[in-house]
């Protein structure tokens, strides 16, 4: 069952980014990997930054998370994981059909530029990657990420947005 998290489920959530996180370790690049890979503060922060996390809850256990954040006019997808036992099982899609649902503008999401899994998930789903030059603007505009991060991402744009932005410069 997706439910919308709440305060009682920050310790939770915490665990699962962390686990969750594990599967970059050693393909992002090393100067942008750390354990853990959030900490609790940065956490509290993001939230704070109006990232409303919903989970994916069995048997009274949440196994996954995933964030929705609107900034000026997109929606964005945030902080997706799921534990690492519980992988594969379409935890992801569930979360992110459901939070495709709430979106109030066209979704973007950036991810690791090699995180070629995640990627492949959101494609899978609709998402395609926008050009290297429209991934800055957009990631500079929408996101509060270092400009190392910004190096080493890329963006996702949904058909919303696609729609929206014809001459936007797609990846080949």
């Amino acid at each position: 069952m997706i439910r919308l998290c709440t305060d009682q489920d920050f310790d939770r959530i915490h665990t699962i980014i962390n686990d969750g996180a594990h599967a970059y370790k050693g393909i992002i690049p090393d100067d942008r990997w750390k354990d853990p890979y959030m900490s609790a503060k940065q956490l509290q922060q993001e939230i704070e930054e109006g990232v409303v996390f919903w989970g994916y809850e069995d048997n009274g256990t949440l196994s996954g998370v995933m964030g929705i954040q609107n900034v000026q006019d997109v929606t964005l997808i945030r902080h997706a994981y799921v534990l690492t036992t519980n992988q594969k099982q379409g935890i992801g899609a569930h979360l992110l059909s459901h939070l495709r649902d709430l979106a109030t503008g066209p979704v973007l999401i950036g991810t690791w530029a090699d995180a070629t899994w995640a990627i492949r998930f959101y494609e899978k789903h609709g998402f395609q990657i926008v050009g290297p030059r429209e991934k800055d603007h957009l990631l500079k505009k929408y996101w509060s990420i270092p400009d190392r991060q910004v190096e080493t991402s890329v963006v996702l744009a949904d058909v919303t947005w696609r729609k929206l932005n014809p001459k936007s410069s797609a990846a080949s």
